[in-house]
């Protein structure tokens, strides 16, 4: 077990924890929580090593092997499935001892070299971290795929593979949904659910900690507060403790009042629709924790819009997607993300809008919020419109050697040269009295902006929102960035905004406060989802059950699943099944397409078949091998049957390696 006791731990001259103590048993499931400034890193670096306790004891098992992120960016030319298998930090060990074994004459220390890389699992090595790395939402034709080729978010993605690779008895996580999109939190939850060592994780994602953790760890005041149950279990506890102190409970009745307002009135508004009804139960748990709420040193309101235009929007034939880039040929054309799109977006609506990474959510947003221009069709603006953008990537609308005072300048300037005016004080001291709302107060009004934290910057983002005065809300997963307490404060000011919003979010308790409908943005279209959260949830589920069984039908008979393919493409009647019209000749075309489809396939499914019976030779022979080396044998035939093994492993994890390479060519081959 883990045990702190009066442990004292400082940063510079702050104290962080003051005599605190906790034991931490093993096999918990821990969410470490507390504001910003709190201590949670400072307390992850005690846990690892890299900080150590300025009083008190701390004891962790010498023996505990420990798993975390690193948080530097991977540069590397190395394949995704490579760079996650040296995660295993027990399986690159005994690979190195495998080599200085082989360099000597030593039978018995290469006997048990052989046994250790076994015994580490290095038959199934790379099947395992491409089981991690395809659960995090990587495509099979990315797997061997060099790192540098990914973007920062794809490598940090990489970089949790790859702490989950290493085998552990303690596993840090840092904030690991930040770079996740909806179906990779699913994917990570249900694997952290079967993880047997211990867990500590830091998130502000409150449906990930409910449904991961079973102790929630609380940094209050530079003491350590546990308490048995996950997050929402937590601040019922919580709330309950404050509501006792009467004191500081009198102090909050104004607020507490405010809240219970804006919560009656929107139960009231409720339709009977199930995302409406998900949207009342957020309410509520609102209502419950009102004290712990109202005690929150940060929240904030937007501005009632000067008008409502209604539709706020209308997208007719409307096509999204990215021009060609500028060293591009000409003539060549844009890439199209999301076409067809027929929808109205009217005054009032709450829209959150789904999808798996990649279908064009972002792209949907920023063409709307005219970052992009649409590639084809019309997009027609209400008269008065007005939008609030919040970026997935803050820096797309900061600038990082300005500062939130020079931004705040620069926003009056553009909004004025528009003729918009939003009845906000313009002078400089006016100016830092926003901002000061928004905890930017001192000398953080002067600092420069790629200085400041991920949560500063999203701060002065929404400050910039806010002033603006918007009637139509675009916000691109706002919270990556946001700590618990602002994520609540956020989640009320939206509540209260009589605008309309469109969010994009994996934050499933943002999507459930303020989201009356949504939009599900797939296979290259937009269309409405009727359905709560939990049903998204089960649609992924099934989705992603049915591309395997697809993928493993199309392997067995690659000629049938060509056949689905093309007739996928032939024109449907309005019953979705094929039309009569012109049959003799369809028929004429499907046939000559598969016909051209199984020549193309037939090699490769020739040399698939001969992989494949290889395969199967080869793990007859590794288990005669493993049985053999289960039987008392002299060192010198023990090492001799061990290079047998690391040799069967080898042309073994080619041959995977081919099938894979195969199996893709077959999927190219149908969809040509």
């Amino acid at each position: 077990m883990i045990t702190l006791k009066n442990v004292t731990l400082r940063r510079s001259a702050k104290v962080l924890l003051d005599n605190a103590s906790v034991t931490l048993n093993p096999g918990e499931k821990v969410g470490l929580v507390g504001r910003n400034g709190a201590g949670k890193s400072s307390l992850f670096a005690l846990l690892n090593g890299t900080l150590h306790e300025d009083g008190g004891d701390y004891y962790i098992p010498a023996q505990w092997r420990m798993g975390q992120v690193a948080q530097e960016m991977p540069e590397t030319d190395q394949s995704a499935t490579d760079f996650v298998v040296e995660g295993d930090t027990t399986l690159v060990a005994a690979q190195a001892e495998v080599r200085a074994a082989e360099a000597t004459d030593d039978f018995e220390r290469m006997a048990h070299a052989y046994m250790e890389l076994h015994d580490a699992g290095a038959h199934d090595a790379p099947a395992r971290a491409q089981a991690l790395i395809l659960g995090l939402g990587f495509k099979t034709t990315e797997l061997t795929n060099p790192v540098n080729s990914f973007s920062g978010g794809w490598r940090m993605r990489l970089q949790l593979a790859r702490a989950l690779m290493c085998p552990s008895d303690l596993l840090l996580l840092d904030e690991p949904t930040n770079h996740l999109d909806l179906d990779a939190l699913v994917w990570l939850e249900a694997w952290l659910k079967r993880y047997e060592g211990t867990l500590v994780v830091i998130s502000h994602d409150r449906e990930f900690l409910d449904a991961v953790t079973n102790v929630t760890l609380h940094i209050d005041a530079g003491k350590l507060v546990r308490y048995g149950g996950n997050y929402s279990k937590f601040e019922d506890m919580r709330a309950e403790q404050m509501e006792l102190q009467q004191a500081a409970f009198g102090k909050q009745q104004d607020k507490i009042a405010h809240l219970q307002k804006f919560i009656d009135r929107f139960k009231a508004k409720a339709s009977k629709a199930k995302q409406a009804q998900s949207r009342v139960k957020a309410l509520e748990r609102m209502e419950k924790i009102a004290p712990m709420l109202a005690d929150a040193d940060f929240s904030f309101e937007f501005k009632e819009p000067a008008n409502l235009p209604n539709p706020m929007l209308s997208m007719s034939g409307a096509s999204f997607g990215y021009p060609p880039p500028e060293d591009a040929p000409a003539g060549t054309p844009p890439t199209v993300i999301v076409q067809h799109v027929n929808r109205s977006v009217l005054a009032g609506q709450r829209i959150g809008i789904l999808g798996a990474n990649g279908q064009g959510k972002s792209t949907l947003v920023k063409t709307v919020a005219r970052a992009l221009a649409p590639i084809g069709g019309e997009l027609t603006e209400g008269k008065g419109l007005n939008i609030g953008y919040f970026a997935q990537q803050e820096l797309d609308v900061l600038r990082p050697l300005d500062t939130p005072l020079e931004h705040m300048i620069r926003l009056v300037r553009e909004t004025a040269a528009r003729g918009q005016n939003h009845g906000q004080g313009t002078r400089e001291q006016d100016l830092r009295s926003f901002l000061g709302m928004f905890n930017f107060g001192g000398d953080m009004v002067k600092q420069a902006v790629g200085s400041m934290s991920g949560g500063e910057k999203a701060r002065l983002v929404l400050c910039m929102i806010v002033w603006q005065r918007p009637n139509l809300l675009l916000l691109d997963e706002p919270t990556n960035h946001l700590d618990l307490a602002t994520r609540e404060a956020l989640s009320m000011a939206l509540n209260e905004f009589e605008g309309t919003v469109m969010l994009v979010s994996h934050d499933r308790a943002l999507l459930r406060a303020v989201c009356d409908e949504f939009w599900l943005v797939t296979r290259g279209g937009v269309e409405p989802f009727d359905g709560d959260l939990d049903d998204y949830q089960r649609y992924l589920l099934d989705e992603a059950k049915r591309q395997r069984e697809s993928l493993k039908e199309s392997l067995k008979e690659p000629v049938a699943a060509t056949t689905k393919i093309a007739e996928s493409e032939a024109p449907k009647g309005a019953t979705g099944t094929f039309s009569l019209k012109n049959a003799p000749a369809q028929r004429k075309l499907d046939a000559q397409r598969r016909q051209q489809h199984a020549d193309k396939a037939r090699p490769i499914k020739r040399e698939l078949e001969g992989c494949e019976r290889r395969m199967a030779e080869l793990t007859q022979e590794k288990a005669r091998i493993e049985a053999q080396l289960a039987t008392p044998l002299a060192p010198a035939a023990i090492a001799e049957t061990g290079k047998r093994l690391k040799a069967v492993g080898d042309e073994l994890h080619a041959l995977e390696e081919r099938w894979l390479e195969l199996t893709e060519e077959i999927e190219h081959t149908a969809g040509a």
